[in-house]
């Protein structure tokens, strides 16, 4: 890839190499939840903001917030799963002795310790999370096998923005389980070196883009934020907790769950597509529709 700047990708596999961040190690696995720990800030629960969440004892808010933080956690597992599968086929065509494969080679590593990272805190939280759909499955694996790889790499780079910006509530508020906090920071770390290269890849597609690639680029991002977020928010949760109407919470939920992530979690996202220019009279009222933003 012209493009990229080798410089900086070496530097990224140096530091990858040099700098490794083991979860075995990083991660506190012998610490147990206390009755003061929480699993998730309250403005990232599905159905915080909405008056049923009111009607919920401070227990059932807090067993939600770890059932959702389990299937948040199982579905990044899942999706990195996707994205090295992707790596896999990408490196088939590049020259093996390139920065570029190399590095992809040091990501895949790390990613593979992400999945194990994850997998591992479900089992700290002794969590029992919900498989992709049957669509779910379909569309991800067609996007990571036949895809063109800018519209892959775009794709990936959706979901690392959405993940990080979650991440950080998780591993700034103290009193969240120092599983999760940690998980979260070592996954920022990481995570921010993939994001970088990423961008940096991508730019070779986005600077010069025309309008209808620019459109393309926006709607790939877009409909991989919602992918991800069909992932987190199920109605068995609620039947779980036990309340008189699981579906009138489920769908109070759904919806409420489209705002709190869109005020809490996308601004990286927005500010990525907006400087590619990738808002306009076609993407923005979808943007605005479908994920909730203020654009």
């Amino acid at each position: 890839m012209k493009n990229l700047n080798e410089a900086q990708v070496e530097r990224l596999i140096r530091i990858s190499k040099e700098k490794p961040l083991l979860p075995e190690t990083f991660v506190p696995w012998a610490d147990f939840p206390t009755a003061e720990t929480i699993f998730l800030p309250e403005k990232l629960i599905s159905l915080y903001g909405d008056s049923l969440f009111d009607t919920l004892t401070a227990e059932q808010k807090k067993e939600l917030g770890r059932l959702e933080v389990i299937q948040v956690m199982y579905s990044y597992g899942w999706s990195e799963g996707l994205a090295c599968l992707f790596f896999n086929r990408h490196l088939l065509t590049i020259d093996p002795q390139s920065a570029e494969a190399r590095f992809l080679i040091r990501e895949l590593i790390e990613e593979f310790r992400h999945q194990e990272m994850f997998t591992m805190a479900v089992k700290a939280m002794d969590g029992t999370p919900i498989p992709p759909t049957g669509w779910h499955k379909f569309l991800g694996l067609v996007t990571a096998k036949y895809l063109p790889s800018s519209l892959v790499f775009m794709s990936v780079l959706a979901i690392e923005h959405m993940a990080d910006s979650y991440a950080k509530h998780l591993r700034k508020d103290e009193r969240v389980y120092s599983v999760l906090r940690k998980c979260s920071e070592l996954h920022h770390i990481e995570e921010g070196r993939h994001i970088f290269y990423t961008e940096m890849w991508l730019n070779k597609f986005t600077e010069k883009a025309n309008f209808f690639m620019r459109t393309i680029f926006s709607l790939v991002m877009m409909t991989n934020i919602y992918f991800m977020r069909t992932l987190y928010v199920k109605r068995s949760f609620f039947e779980r907790l036990g309340v008189v109407d699981a579906d009138i919470y489920y769908k109070a939920a759904r919806k409420r769950f489209k705002t709190n992530l869109a005020d809490n979690c996308l601004a990286e996202s927005v500010e990525f597509v907006r400087g590619f220019n990738g808002f306009n009279f076609i993407t923005r009222p979808l943007w605005r529709s479908i994920l909730g933003v203020n654009i």
